[in-house]
């Protein structure tokens, strides 16, 4: 009978796993979500495991199946999530819910939500506070800053905003 597992994998190294499990015929998921990162100056889109370090990997359960010590030394795998010795189920119904969830291209983490407060960094406008809008085309972000005791709209470049912790 098969089960889901979970797999630990060493730090960054989850697609190298799925991969390398993959490779040695092991059926695997690794939920991804697309995640908002400012890299060079620009505000990009990069996929990232839902589950840092976490994959899923289904294996018999009885003594019929192949043996899984191969697992434990697959290249970016750490070891087998267990409690003692017994390794960790996941019941199929969360696999199929998480594979449903992440299936919708609308999840996303955004870098900056829709009205959280930020400070601009550069430019005319440096070390004011701006409410964080919406984006603005390929690589500007609106945010509205408060001038004269009047609502201003302003576009600007994602690296130029930090975000203030309240």
């Amino acid at each position: 009978m098969l089960n889901w597992y979970l797999v630990y994998s060493k730090p960054r190294h989850e697609g190298s796993a799925l991969e390398n499990l993959e490779r040695q015929g092991f059926e695997c998921f690794l939920p991804l979500i697309s995640v908002e990162k400012i890299r060079r100056k620009l505000l990009v889109v990069v996929q990232e495991p839902l589950f840092p370090r976490y994959l899923f990997i289904r294996l018999d359960a009885s003594q019929e199946g192949r043996s899984w010590n191969p697992i434990r030394s697959t290249t970016g795998v750490s070891r087998l999530v267990s409690f003692g010795q017994v390794p960790a189920k996941v019941e199929d119904l969360l696999v199929d819910t998480i594979r449903f969830s992440v299936s919708d291209a609308s999840v996303r983490r955004r870098h900056f939500e829709p009205g959280e407060v930020v400070r601009i960094n550069d430019g005319p406008f440096a070390g004011l506070e701006a409410v964080y809008q919406m984006p603005d085309g390929e690589a500007r972000v609106m945010v509205l800053i408060d001038i004269l005791s009047k609502k201003i709209s302003l576009s600007v470049e994602p690296p130029s905003l930090s975000k203030i912790n309240l």
